[in-house]
């Protein structure tokens, strides 16, 4: 059966489209392409239509990862169209709730913290923004970590 998962932080420039190139990346590297669905939005619309960020494009080129998405905000309709909605931090976490039509919806909704093996001390991705080039790069590591968490789900499934 064919999962649909979707990445969600504040802009949807930075953090959440980074983590859908990555899971994309390593998916295809693991031969899933048939078992996954990806995309990435955010609880905030005002960057809608925009490319990423430039300086998380950069940071993401530098290890083989291409990031082509178009910001977009979270809709009602992803929350029947998604098995899991995977917020970056708590405060995306808690606008999704409040977002979800109904307790189903709800029960799709997830921490990325709860993806990390390797960076068990985050309890949320930060957001980079404001941040040099070292929070970028940051973001990326805790990605990896948790994209690569849930391809071995979907290897095992």
């Amino acid at each position: 059966m064919k999962q649909h998962i979707l990445f969600v932080c504040l802009g949807n420039i930075c953090r959440s489209p980074a983590a859908e190139a990555m899971l994309r990346l390593l998916v295809e590297r693991n031969n899933l392409q048939h078992r996954v669905e990806i995309d990435s939005a955010g609880t905030y619309g005002g960057h809608a239509g925009d490319r990423s960020d430039p300086r998380m494009r950069s940071a993401a080129a530098a290890r083989g990862i291409e990031m082509t998405h178009r910001a977009r905000q979270v809709r009602e309709e992803d929350f029947s169209r998604f098995d899991r909605i995977i917020a970056m931090d708590d405060n995306n976490y808690e606008a999704l709730f409040r977002l979800a039509p109904d307790r189903a919806a709800q029960q799709k909704i997830f921490r990325f913290r709860e993806y990390l093996r390797h960076n068990p001390d985050w309890s949320y991705i930060p957001d980079p923004y404001y941040e040099g080039h070292e929070g970028f790069e940051l973001v990326l590591d805790l990605l990896e970590d948790g994209c690569q968490t849930i391809v071995e789900e979907l290897m095992a499934e």
